[in-house]
């Protein structure tokens, strides 16, 4: 109980403050900074957002900038779905490479606050109420705890659970914050970088002609490359990493006897 009071403060402290910056703490005036920033929940309230914050951002974009960080964070933290609308309206608002950096830096933040929430606040009630998830997620991290980083990385490309429960069970499982920080930043790097890549080209894209314009597609064509490279190299140091610990099991085994 104790825990889980404690945990409502903090959120509702994180929900007072992301609703304080977004309508009074908003500078300009007018009708048009009335507008009520909401987190967006389809394709078309995610474009005409991204269309008054881009017009938004022109006189105040320190301010876009700290609400969309903030917003960012907010979802990450509290491991609330929907983060990959943020990560196509950073693509919109920022540009593919500025955009992807703020995507990779904030999820991996976000995600470690959510590992240190959990650490604090949720580790009785995730046991209570996933058992045997915690329990099947902590024989595959202690059968994987020599190449562990690197099983965290294969978890992030391949996911057998979702992110959000990696991340609360993380301090649980006993994974070292550190690891758990660089596994997110370089395992959702790929995932990022689609989203906030195809959120740049949305934003150009007025009529179906310039989506399949060349400079369209040959874009496309380029993000799906890069997004294969990463998880093509984790599965074979991985499938390296299993072979070589089957010839040190057999080699051991043959010794004992």
């Amino acid at each position: 109980m104790r825990s889980l009071a404690g945990f409502f403060l903090v959120f509702g402290c994180a929900t007072f403050y992301l609703y304080v910056l977004s309508t009074r703490l908003r500078p300009g005036r007018g009708q048009e900074a009335e507008r009520a920033l909401v987190f967006p929940s389809d394709l078309d309230e995610l474009r005409e957002l991204a269309d008054f914050l881009q017009d938004y951002k022109r006189e105040h974009q320190s301010y876009v900038t700290l609400l969309f960080c903030s917003a960012y964070l907010y979802k990450q933290s509290f491991a609330i779905p929907g983060s990959s609308f943020l990560n196509l309206l950073a693509g919109a608002l920022f540009g593919p490479w500025t955009g992807l950096f703020l995507c990779c830096t904030l999820t991996s933040l976000g995600a470690t606050f959510c590992y240190l929430l959990s650490q604090a606040f949720g580790k009785q009630i995730l046991i209570m109420y996933f058992p045997e998830k915690v329990s099947m997620m902590q024989n595959k991290i202690d059968e994987n705890r020599s190449g562990l980083f690197f099983f965290l990385l294969f978890l992030r490309l391949f996911p057998m659970t979702p992110n959000w429960f990696l991340n609360l069970s993380s301090p649980i499982l006993n994974i070292p914050v550190g690891q758990f920080f660089f596994s997110v930043l370089i395992g959702l790097l790929p995932y990022n970088f689609i989203c906030v890549q195809t959120g740049s080209i949305l934003s150009k894209i007025k009529s179906l002609d310039d989506m399949f314009s060349w400079g369209t597609l040959l874009k496309l064509l380029a993000i799906a490359l890069v997004a294969l490279i990463p998880g093509t190299l984790v599965k074979r140091f991985s499938h390296h990493e299993m072979g070589l610990e089957e010839k040190e099991y057999m080699m051991n085994g043959k010794k004992s006897t």
